[in-house]
């Protein structure tokens, strides 16, 4: 997600944003302004640069907008589909919205189901939506702060933008499960994003993180705050931020993310040492952590695996066979570096196995001797219902199984995975 208010080139400045944050949704992209037209917007299915171009950046700019926000899909609730990309653009009673969601919320198939026997009409399949309707019920507009009394009332996961004509509302759910930072452009144009490396990107300074529970608003006057609640005693900080999600330039949580994942890697190397040729990452997640358990290890790090960089991350393709044809094309064996060698290959997770199953095939086709699999999480046997797309136990390769018949069906010589406490242990909070 990305949102910037004043800045007179906020839509330009908002693809660059999402641009930076291609890693964290595929699926689609938009853009909404709020500027000569009121809110007006554009989206579409597929990558950033697929959606947009020269032109309708130039028509997003003629409205000359005073603020925009901006989405990158990964669909874990709703499904892949041109209905549910975002932001959601609505007019209501108070006006016209448009909102930006990543993460999960746990209660709006109660909620929907309330408003559609109500005769409410719903446009997309999303939980999103969701919010909107409630936004704009009479239950909620009688309040002094209808927003913070609709964020009040949803549970799960959430860091929400939200445009209205003559503000941005930023706002993170009380267990801060989603990062959310709060930045500023030379100029001293407000920023937000999911992730620092968007303000890398486009110049912009980061101020510090949107605080769980907190609503953060953008608007001429400048940067203003409130609370909608207390934050939870314990947060809820989402560690596969650190271990996959999120790029590795950016602070997520107050950490930067690459050298938690080579602590993560040095970890690794102590609790499961092993001996070996090469000590070669599954890319591109796995490569941080590859780097920490060579260094740890002694072992020559070597990348036996070359990835082509024209092919999306594979985790989060909405399909199985999706995810096995992105495999195919992304990841190429380099038999000459790999033949009669023995191998540590180093990878963030293990989520479904069989996309890394079939890569482990592909390399004892090339020749390798051995292959000693080290991740560097533990196992992840329950579902997330909080953004992160495993969300059925049939879908987990480790929900009920041992690590042993993990190792078996992957057909490798030795797996282990990093223990909770490493993981841990490499965390500042």
């Amino acid at each position: 997600m990305f949102g910037v208010w004043g800045d007179p080139q906020a839509a330009r400045t908002s693809y660059f944003g999402l641009y930076a944050q291609q890693h964290r949704g595929q699926e689609s992209a938009g853009i909404a302004v709020s500027g000569s037209r009121g809110i007006d917007g554009m989206v579409g299915m597929g990558l950033v640069v697929e959606v947009f171009d020269e032109a309708s950046l130039r028509d997003l700019q003629a409205q000359q907008p005073r603020g925009a926000i901006g989405h990158n899909r990964y669909s874990t609730a709703g499904g892949s589909l041109a209905c549910n990309a975002q932001p959601l653009i609505e007019r209501y009673v108070g006006g016209q919205i448009a909102v930006a969601h990543n993460g999960n919320l746990i209660n709006a198939d109660g909620m929907r189901d309330r408003f559609s026997r109500m005769g409410h009409l719903f446009h997309t399949t999303s939980d999103t939506e969701v919010i909107i309707h409630l936004l704009a019920s009479p239950s909620q507009q009688d309040h002094a702060d209808p927003l913070a009394a609709t964020l009040r009332r949803l549970q799960g996961a959430f860091s929400l933008v939200f445009l209205f004509e003559d503000r941005i509302e930023a706002a993170r759910d009380p267990w801060g499960w989603r990062p959310l930072v709060l930045g500023e452009l030379p100029g001293g144009y407000p920023v937000v994003a999911s992730e620092t490396v968007a303000f890398d990107v486009i110049g912009a300074k980061l101020i510090r993180e949107v605080e769980p529970g907190e609503i953060v608003t953008l608007s001429d006057a400048g940067v203003s705050s409130r609370r909608f609640a207390e934050p939870a005693s314990r947060p809820a900080y989402c560690v596969f931020e650190h271990v996959y999600f999120a790029n590795p330039s950016s602070v997520v949580f107050g950490q930067n993310v690459q050298i938690a994942r080579e602590h993560m890697g040095e970890r690794l190397a102590r609790e499961a040492p092993v001996e070996a040729d090469y000590v070669s990452p599954m890319p591109d997640s796995g490569r941080s952590a590859a780097n920490g358990y060579a260094r740890a290890s002694g072992i020559p790090y070597r990348e036996t695996i070359v990835p082509n960089r024209y092919v999306g991350r594979t985790f989060i393709k909405p399909t199985p066979e999706q995810r096995r044809a992105a495999v195919r094309l992304k990841l190429n064996v380099i038999g000459e570096m790999v033949r009669g060698k023995c191998l540590i290959i180093v990878d963030d997770s293990i989520v479904r196995g069989t996309t890394t199953r079939e890569k482990m095939q592909q390399l004892r086709a090339a020749g390798a001797k051995e292959i000693h699999l080290r991740i560097s999480c533990p196992p992840i046997r329950h579902p997330c219902y909080f953004g992160v797309d495993f969300a059925t136990r049939d879908q987990l390769i480790a929900h009920e199984r041992s690590v042993e018949q993990i190792r078996d069906y992957l057909g490798v010589d030795s797996l282990h995975y990093l223990t909770l406490e490493g993981l841990l242990a490499c965390m500042h909070r």
